[in-house]
Order: structure tokens, then sequence, then C-alpha cells
């Protein structure tokens, strides 16, 4: 026992001057201080302001060939909302061609002669609306708001109609009193501010700590490390704990610059904010010195890093694409990315502000994850230490 906790304490003691060591390495090399710190908040600003999913100010052409007082009131209540813009105001609904090929417009509105007749006839008016399908989702997007605007119109017109007529306006059987929880004004920016930390700090995190292990192999200075009396396990602490500072710090940067710029709240628990995203970047950096002890150059360490973050992260957590959308044997993949647990935490956690009963379970795999990469890091330096060890005996 006595033994035992000798050999606790020597590891602790020299986790320390590794720890001192790599300080004092990242501070000689300015590049990866403003890897760590400066390029999570470059990412985050050209990201933030590149993606955006809200539909508005949609350029739109009205052609109204009836020109009475009810076609140019509809008309106008189509351009009063902050969904379209009418930039083209045509005679001939042909023009409409030419506008979509220029991507000037990408919907037309065409009112045909006889709308107020037809309105004031018990058969109702029709109307013609075209959409520039090129971008199937803005135009989607812009089909439903042009559907639930005509829905509007039809209503007020409706009663209108019957109030003229001395009749009183029949109440609408089913009405609906829609509210928005958590993002009421349908921000895209609080669904995305999230998904980018995910995405920056885990490419950030994973090729920084790749490359810490792999600088020492080019340089010729990891074999003297492992034939040192340091345990695989000290070394992997010492070389880790640096990078979990750092990441942190600019995991906040990025959270304050959400916040400033975007809107972004962090309504929930702010000590919980913290251990997910402890455990969160554990991984990151367990999968960074996994990667660094399969590669000897930091080239293919760099390469093996962007492959097991970028694409994942990117396209299977979340992020920008519903995983519930997602073939089965996809959903089954997305399931090993550890960024999608941590986004979906991250969600319940800055937007609904909710507690920890919504995602324990994405913390326990984030945890597992974290204990598995540093275990099996361990075990692949432990077994590196023994060869070079044996090597050094036989020289």
């Amino acid at each position: 026992m006595r033994a035992r906790r000798l050999g606790l304490a020597a590891g602790f003691s020299s986790i320390r001057p590794i720890i001192r060591k790599e300080f004092r390495q990242i501070r000689r090399d300015p590049r990866t201080l403003i890897f760590l710190l400066a390029l999570p908040g470059f990412l985050l600003l050209m990201y933030g302001y590149a993606l955006n999913f809200d539909f508005k100010h949609i350029p739109m052409a009205v052609c109204d060939q009836d020109r009475s007082p009810e076609s140019r009131d509809f008309l106008e209540r189509l351009g009063t909302t902050e969904y379209f813009d009418i930039r083209f105001r045509l005679d001939d609904p042909r023009q409409v061609d030419g506008l979509f090929g220029l991507d000037k417009a990408r919907v037309a509105v065409v009112v045909p002669r006889g709308f107020a007749e037809d309105l004031a006839s018990a058969g109702g008016a029709e109307i013609q609306v075209l959409l520039d399908g090129t971008n199937a989702t803005s135009a989607g997007t812009a089909a439903g708001y042009i559907a639930a605007i005509v829905q509007g119109a039809s209503i007020r017109m409706t009663t209108r109609v019957l109030d003229g007529r001395g009749f009183r306006g029949p109440a609408l059987p089913v009405q609906a009193e829609v509210r928005v929880w958590y993002n009421p004004e349908l921000r895209s920016a609080l669904f995305l501010v999230p998904g980018l930390m995910a995405f920056i700090l885990m490419i950030i995190v994973v090729i920084s700590t790749a490359f810490s292990i792999v600088r020492e192999k080019e340089r010729g200075t990891m074999e003297q490390i492992l034939v040192s009396p340091v345990r695989p396990f000290a070394l992997i602490v010492g070389k880790t704990v640096p990078y979990v500072l750092i990441s942190l710090l600019s995991a906040h940067l990025v959270l304050g610059l959400g916040w400033i710029l975007f809107g972004v709240p962090i309504r929930g628990s702010y000590p919980l904010l913290l251990l997910v995203m402890g455990l969160f970047l554990l991984g990151g950096l367990g999968q960074g010195i996994l990667i660094s002890t399969v590669t000897r150059t930091q080239q293919v360490a760099f390469m093996i890093s962007i492959l097991t973050t970028f694409l994942p992260t990117f396209i299977l957590s979340g992020f920008v694409f519903p995983i519930r959308n997602m073939p089965g044997i996809i959903r089954a993949v997305s399931a090993l990315v550890p960024a999608r647990y941590f986004l979906s935490a991250l969600r319940d956690l800055m937007i609904k502000g909710v507690g920890i009963a919504a995602f324990w379970d994405q913390m326990l795999f984030l945890a597992a994850f974290a204990i598995l990469t540093i275990v099996v890091s361990t075990a692949r330096l432990r077994r590196t230490s023994g060869e070079e060890r044996v090597k050094g005996r036989a020289r």
C-alpha cells in the first residue's frame, strides 16, 4: 500500500513539470495561441453572419391586371410584411420569366382581370403565384408565407363583404392562438450559434492536441520522454491540462461574442454549462491525443483530425441538418459523433434554460467518450513507451 501511495505521489509530481513545459512551449509558439484563442472568434464571426436561415425581404414582382381598389389593397398587404419586398410592378405576366432568369425576383403574384367582380360573387377570386424553385428551401418558405397571407386576407375580405351586406360575420369554428416558446422572433442565430460553438471547438481542440505530441515526435524528443520515468497517464494529463484551460477560455470568448453580436443568451445554469463544456473538451482532447499516437507527422495528424471532426460535426451532429430526417443507417452513424450530444445539451441549456433532467443522457455519452479516448490513448502510449525502453536496452 505504501509503495502504491509513493507511486501515485511520484506520478502526480511528474505531471507538474510537463504542464509547465507545455505552457512554455505554447508561449514560445504564438501561432498556437492565436490558433486556440483568435481563430474560434474569427470563425464565429464568419460563419455566424454567413449562415442565416431567416428568409426575409424576398424580392417580389406583382402584376395587377384588374387595377381595382380590391386588387391594389391585396397587393399592398403583401408588401407591408417583412417577408417580401415588392421591387417590380409589371404590366405583362410574361415579364416574370426574364426577372426569374436574371435572379432579380424570386416570387411573382399575378392578379387577373375580374378579380374584384369574382371576389364579390359567391364563387370567389383566384390569383396566380409563381415561385423560383432553384432554391427549394427558399421557395417552400415563400410559398408558406404567401399561403398564410392569402388566407388572412381572404378572411378579412369575407368579413368585410358580409358586413357590407348587413350580415354579421360568422365566427370561425377553430381559431389558433400561436405562441412560440424560447425563440419568439424565430431568429436562426439562436439555433446556429450553439452549433457553431460545438463545430469550432471540436476542430480547434482536436487539431491543437494532436499537434502537441506529434511535434515532439518530429523533433525527436518524444523518445526521450517515453524512456524517462514519466508514466503514460501522467504524460497525457500533463499534455491535456494546458489545452483544457486554454480551450475553456476560448469557449467563453465564443460565448461572449455570441451574446454581444447575435444576442444568444445563457438561460440555464452556468455551472452545468461549464460541466458539459468540460466533458466535451476532454473528449476532444482525448481524441486529439489518440490521433497523435497513431501518426508521426503533423500533416497526417492534420488530415485525420479534419476527417474525423469537420465532416461529422458539420453534417451528422444536427448543427445544420435535422438528424430525424436522415436515413436509418446515417442516424446510427451519427450516434458516434460526440458533437451531437454536446449540441443537444448546449441548446437545452442556452436556449431553453432547462435542468440536467433534460440532457443527463447526453452528458453520460460525453463522459464515456472522454474516458474511452483517454484510456485508449494511455494504452497506446504505454505500449509505445515499452517498445522504446526495449530499444534503449538493446542499444
